[in-house]
């Protein structure tokens, strides 16, 4: 063949190809409208932006204990429940159920699990949703373990869409209560063994709001206390310049919401504004985002974990480690089970006053994740109700996740919490008026009985409601760099004076 008709045939294919495939400057030539060129790449950009989270699982499932499911009622679903029996059942004391908080898993609190677990039947419930109670992550670590390199599990999120409030994961403390109850006896005599729960953040707010709609049950007779860590008593506020904008947002949207169809005791103009602009904003907000969460939006508009949260977690290195390499954690949230927690914490914090189950709360003065006045807030109402109840405040302190705080703070965290336990089973009453608990109820007016955890020496802040806060001067009792005080007398007006 010659050159010039070789030259010819490709050039004849060349115009083939371009007939069937032309190039972009081709297209461009149509003189497509820039209206529709700016709305098809928005599209573009948004669909790429909702197909770039991935979340590859690489490894198995952390189980600290025997794994148990719970058939859900009236559905096929299961719930993982994980459980941890002392080695020897001599001193087995109670049993210790422990609630995992928003976007985490069970799975986290081995090490916490194991230091309960020389002396308590310890249990850890996955909540809906979450951990190997999502039908996702337990594909993905059913995968791992049958070989699999990994498995993406970036649709796990969506599991969230049944979360319009919080009344599935109450169903599941319920299950996790029952399995518990039936399992929790002395192995000598099988007498029924006294039920405690251990919570953090939504597991708090999930265990209190149990607690408070349950009072009457036979079930909850034979829980004798709880700790709240990091309690969901309150919404986030951003911290830094990001809550220059985020935060007056999240405020308007939580008044509005706490005032919609609910007058408070204020001057009867500022209810009718208040009611006014509810009646206004409440709907639009509730329907722009059930319509985010719809199929179709949810995978593009349900946001990613900021990064700002995991500067907030904890200030152990360890566990900012594992954070980092877990991919059981769900990094992404449905609008609507965000709108959901807050319409629950709204409706808590109307009620909490008549929460009266012994418990022992724990809070960070400055975390921003959940704040410390749904906190103090919550002290204030119920402090009173038992003799056994306490507080801790960790003065200056920053971080959500106190059960996972470095040295030496975790051990005294714990420790404290072992305490209040003893004290719990030493004197297990459970009314208004617990008999050998020095003397009396407080007086909901005083600070009788309020225990702080501090960093730094002399004096404290007592914040005793949102907006205000009384200055208390305090003799200390040192414990590494912290120091826990105990206010056995003392008001508003004048100095508490403390052991």
């Amino acid at each position: 063949m010659k050159l010039s008709d070789a030259v010819a045939g490709l050039e004849h294919q060349n115009v083939g190809y371009k007939k069937m495939c032309p190039s972009f400057s081709t297209i461009w030539q149509y003189k497509m409208p820039m209206g529709k060129i700016r709305l098809t790449c928005l599209l573009l950009i948004l669909v790429c932006t909702g197909c770039s989270h991935r979340q590859t699982v690489t490894a198995r499932y952390p189980f600290w204990g025997e794994a148990v499911y719970l058939n859900v009622p009236g559905s096929d679903a299961r719930r993982s429940l994980q459980l941890l029996v002392p080695k020897s059942t001599d001193p087995v004391k109670g049993c210790l159920l422990i609630v995992h908080g928003m976007n985490e898993h069970i799975g986290r609190y081995g090490n916490v699990a194991r230091h309960f677990a020389d002396r308590f039947i310890v249990a850890g419930i996955d909540l809906t949703a979450h951990g190997m109670s999502n039908p996702v992550l337990a594909k993905a670590h059913e995968s791992i373990v049958n070989g699999a390199a990994g498995y993406d599990a970036g649709n796990a999120f969506l599991e969230q869409a049944q979360l319009g409030d919080l009344q599935p994961m109450r169903e599941d403390l319920k299950l996790a209560l029952e399995y518990l109850s039936a399992h929790c006896n002395r192995p000598s005599d099988h007498t029924p063994l006294p039920i405690f729960i251990l919570s953090h953040s939504l597991g708090s707010l999930v265990a209190s709001s149990y607690l408070l709609q349950t009072k009457q049950e036979p079930l909850t007779a034979r829980i004798k206390g709880v700790i709240f860590s990091g309690p969901a008593f309150s919404v986030t506020e951003v911290p830094g310049w990001r809550g220059w904008f985020q935060n007056p947002v999240v405020r308007f949207t939580f008044h509005t919401h706490e005032h919609f169809l609910n007058p408070h005791d204020e001057p009867i103009p500022v209810m009718l504004f208040n009611q006014f602009v509810a009646l206004i904003t409440v709907p639009l907000q509730d329907g722009l985002i059930e319509l985010l969460s719809l199929p179709g939006f949810r995978q593009l508009f349900s946001p990613t974990a900021p990064p700002w949260v995991k500067e907030y977690l904890t200030d152990s290195e360890e566990e900012k480690a594992l954070l980092g390499k877990d991919k059981y954690m769900i990094k992404r949230t449905i609008m609507r089970y965000v709108l959901g927690v807050e319409r629950e914490i709204i409706d808590f914090r109307s009620n909490m006053d008549q929460f009266d189950s012994p418990y022992l709360l724990i809070y960070s003065e400055n975390d921003p994740i959940t704040p410390a006045w749904g906190s103090t807030d919550f002290a204030t109402a119920t402090r009173h109700k038992h003799a056994h109840n306490r507080v801790v405040l960790l003065a200056g302190n920053q971080y959500h996740e106190q059960l996972f705080s470095a040295q030496p703070l975790r051990e005294q965290i714990l420790n404290i919490i072992d305490d209040w336990l003893q004290e719990r089973l030493n004197n297990p009453c459970s009314k208004q008026i617990c008999a050998g608990a020095e003397g009396r109820v407080s007086d909901p007016g005083s600070m009788d009985g309020f225990e702080l955890t501090i960093h730094g020496t002399g004096k404290a802040v007592v914040a005793n409601t949102r907006r205000r806060a009384y200055l208390f001067t305090l003799r200390h009792r040192p414990i590494g760099r912290y120091f826990t005080f105990f206010c056995r007398r003392g008001s508003r007006r004048r100095a508490a004076q403390c052991l």
